[in-house]
């Protein structure tokens, strides 16, 4: 995330608490628990990266560094772009709809393939830039991958039945857009920071998706 490993954990316990909150909503709505578990997955990632800053920093010692960089990266590039398209396929009833986002999955699958082939390869690097960290690995069609990448967690998002689900895809893809212009050496870390922070919404969702999905004519 932006600015500071104070920032990281600051960021981090509040998108934990979200996490927790959203899991607490459950109730008996069990096709909602990989749903519920993203905010505290992103929380999670928020303190990792508070540890690689810290390493950079001095602050920690190079054998935690090491690891926390392999962590994060490994949330980032293999974790997320399978786990949100399955947690979106797994809250939604609609089996049309499931169907629908099934392509999503295999190519976040893909995606994680490729992304830790280059990370094994190697080099995997990282350093201190102005307000962010710059993660750095070598994978060819660079462009192509993160824009698949996009594809795979964004979409299912957007098609998914839930109005709040939708929300946290909307509010991520227009993200992708500002934080690419903005920078693509941080897009990593500042996305990945950002999506923590708008995965509030995932909570609403626990609290509130099946008075939401009674709402709509698809869901009956």
């Amino acid at each position: 995330m932006c600015f500071s490993p104070q920032a990281d954990v600051s960021g981090g316990l509040l998108i934990c608490a979200i996490g927790v909150d959203a899991v607490r909503h459950i109730g008996r709505r069990r096709e909602f628990i990989a749903l519920a578990w993203i905010p505290a997955l992103l929380g999670a990632h928020q303190f990792i990266e508070a540890l690689v800053w810290l390493w950079l920093q001095g602050h920690v010692p190079r054998g935690i560094g090491h690891v926390a960089l392999w962590a994060y990266l490994l949330i980032a590039f293999v974790v997320l772009p399978v786990f949100v398209p399955l947690a979106v396929i797994a809250a939604e009833p609609v089996r049309r709809r499931k169907q629908a986002m099934a392509p999503f999955a295999l190519i976040g699958a893909v995606i994680a393939v490729t992304l830790l082939a280059a990370m094994i390869r190697g080099p995997v690097g990282v350093r201190l830039a102005p307000y962010h960290l710059s993660y750095g690995i070598s994978v060819p069609a660079g462009l192509v991958i993160v824009s698949l990448y996009v594809v795979a967690v964004c979409g299912p998002l957007l098609m998914s039945g839930y109005r709040n689900v939708v929300l946290f895809g909307v509010v991520n893809l227009i993200a992708v857009v500002i934080i690419a212009r903005l920078t693509i050496s941080g897009f990593a870390s500042v996305w990945c920071g950002w999506a923590a922070v708008s995965s509030a919404a995932i909570t609403l969702h626990c609290r509130f998706g099946r008075a939401a999905s009674s709402a709509r004519p698809d869901r009956a």
